[in-house]
This record gives structure tokens, C-alpha cells and sequence, in this order.
């Protein structure tokens, strides 16, 4: 039988000394009594697995809102690929894969229905603006609960890597630094697949010259990408890929954003308009009703006031979720 204990040990004698271990945490902001046999960052992977706003990623939209394909990418499939990418690159350098899983996981709960879209519109409407990775913060924080108290109380480590998986931080553990950059390599790499799936663009299309640094296939690019920034951190303590294959990937990121997200074909699909009114129109309508927003949401307005407590709810929804309560507060029934 393998305890806690066993566990911590193992990480001196296996892990690179650069990586965080487990019984080195800075804890949690509410002192609890450790786990007999999981180690506080297998706890805090496990609490966001079974969180509901885990759940609610298989039907938050990554680029394609709604797509009729199945093999799309969803957020909750976007998170997996960006933990896969994330624990590859920390078994290769010895680093903790409990600690870098448990922030690939949670780094997009706090993400809006409708993507990006629903991102730009809820920062245009909420005072103070709104971003996803101080969401994402956020909902493990106050918005989720565990049986003894609201938030997951994770440990720092996490949180930090969640809080600056995106925007000019950096987190202040190696394993939070390879998951924002492995959320850039998987988000760049699956959304070229998924445009050329859905014919906005083709192979042909992608710039030459960083294909042929980066590769031709989607498994080469990511293969390549994951060995670059390997062979270029080791032992070092910042992880970042070499010069040349950092500026193709950004080179290759600036090419999606003019021909892929900001597209007149994207931009057709996802129906921007549309969501807009959408985000809006229910934002309005809460502020106006209170007392209609569900239980939890209603502790925080008494501390943070209605603003907040609408924000958080609405930025909690699924696509599907936002469209039925639209469709049944705006909708008359005789339209439907």
C-alpha cells in the first residue's frame, strides 16, 4: 500500500531538483489535514475533475460554435489536449505531473459560453471588464464548493498557475510555465486542424516557413514543439522553446488570428451579432431580476454586489444553457 508519504519521498528521489514537490506547497488558504494517500496536488486535480464547471466544458465552444462535425473541439477537449501536451513535457523534464495536470485542468473553468466571442462581450458590459483566466480563479475560489465550504481551497501552487496560464504573469512554478505555454502549442495546433476540417483554409495556406520549422502534420508540429521546448529548458529555470521555433509559433498564432478567428467565415459561423444580444440581453434582464439567479449566486451579491454575482452566472454557462434561457425569456411562444 502506497500513503501520501511514499509518494513525497519518491518525488526527492525522482523528480528534477527544479520541480515543485508536493510536500514543499506553500497550502492552502484554509489549513486542512492531508489525504493518507494522495498528495495535496493529486487532491486539488481530483477536486477540479469532479467540479460542475469541469463538467460544463464538453459544451463550451473552443473556435466553432454549434458545429454539425463531432470532431470539432470542445473547451473540456481543448483542456485534455493541453493536459496530455503539459504532462509529456513534465515527465520529460522531471517535473511534477500532479502539479502541472491539476493547472492544465483547471486553467479554462472561468471561460464564457460562446468562446472568445462571449469573452469580448462580457468585457465590454461588466464594470471592470472581464477576463477568463481571473475567472477561471475565481470559480475554483467562490463560485465551486466542496462539503465543507465554498471555493475548492486549492493549493497556491495551482492557483497561480491557473491565475497566469495567460496575460504578462508568469507563474512562479515550472509546471505552471509549461502549461501556458502548452495551452498556446495545443490551441494553435488543434484550431489549424479544425479550420482546414470545417474548408476555412487548407495545408497550402499555412505560412512555409514556419511549416518548415514547426512540421507538415499536426503530429509532427506538436511532436517537434514539445522536443524543442525539452531540449531548450532542460535544466534551466525558465521553460521557453528556442528562438526559432517560438517565433514560428507565434508567427503561425498571428496567421490564425487574420485568417481563422477574425475571419468573415468564423466570424459567419459563430454569428457574433447573436451572441452579442445573447451575453447582453441576459446580463440586463438579471440585473434587473436578482432575485431570479440561482442560490449560490445570490451569496455573492450580498459580498460582492449584482454586477458580480450576474457575471459570475452568466460566464458559468454552457452555449446550450445561455440559448434555452434567451429563448425562454425573449422568445415569445407563439415564435418558437
Amino acid at each position: 500500500m502506497i500513503k501520501r508519504q511514499d509518494i513525497e519521498a519518491r518525488e526527492y528521489e525522482m523528480l528534477s531538483p527544479l520541480a515543485s514537490k508536493a510536500a514543499e506547497s506553500r497550502g492552502r488558504v484554509f489549513p486542512e489535514e492531508q489525504c493518507t494517500f494522495r498528495t495535496d496536488y493529486q487532491r486539488d486535480r481530483d477536486r477540479i475533475i469532479h467540479s460542475k464547471a469541469f463538467r460544463r466544458l464538453i459544451n463550451k465552444t473552443q473556435v466553432f460554435l454549434a458545429p454539425e462535425d463531432d470532431h470539432y473541439r470542445t473547451r473540456l477537449t481543448h483542456t485534455l489536449e493541453v493536459a496530455q501536451i503539459s504532462r509529456t513535457v513534465a515527465r520529460i523534464l522531471q517535473y511534477n505531473e500532479d502539479l502541472t495536470e491539476a493547472i492544465a485542468l483547471g486553467h479554462d473553468l472561468g471561460h464564457t459560453p460562446f468562446g472568445h466571442s462571449g469573452e469580448t462581450v462580457l468585457n465590454a458590459i461588466h464594470p471592470g471588464g472581464f477576463a477568463h483566466n481571473e475567472q477561471s480563479l475565481r470559480t475554483v475560489d467562490r463560485i465551486e464548493d466542496t462539503s465543507r465550504r465554498r471555493g475548492l481551497n486549492l493549493t497556491y501552487e495551482v492557483r497561480d498557475g491557473i491565475l497566469n496560464h495567460r496575460g504578462p504573469g508568469i507563474p512562479f512554478t515550472l509546471e505552471g510555465q509549461i502549461v501556458k505555454i502548452c495551452d498556446r502549442i495545443a490551441y494553435v495546433n488543434h484550431d489549424i486542424d479544425d479550420a482546414i476540417r470545417s474548408g476555412i483554409i487548407s495545408m497550402d495556406d499555412l505560412p512555409e516557413n514556419d511549416i518548415a520549422i514547426l512540421g507538415s502534420t499536426h503530429s509532427d508540429r506538436i511532436n517537434n514543439l514539445i522536443t524543442d521546448l525539452c531540449i531548450n529548458s532542460e535544466g534551466k529555470k525558465e521553460i521557453a522553446l528556442s528562438p526559432d521555433f517560438s517565433r514560428a509559433l507565434l508567427s503561425l498564432r498571428s496567421f490564425m488570428f487574420a485568417n481563422v478567428y477574425n475571419s468573415p467565415e468564423v466570424q459567419a459561423v459563430t454569428d457574433k451579432e447573436k451572441v452579442d444580444l445573447i451575453i447582453r440581453s441576459l446580463y440586463g434582464y438579471f440585473l434587473d431580476h436578482p432575485d431570479e439567479i440561482p442560490g449560490v449566486y445570490k451569496e455573492i451579491e450580498k459580498e460582492d454586489g449584482t454586477n458580480v454575482a450576474v457575471k459570475d452566472w452568466i460566464s458559468g454557462m454552457t452555449d446550450r444553457y445561455a440559448l434555452r434561457l434567451y429563448d425562454r425569456l425573449f422568445v415569445p411562444q407563439s415564435w418558437r
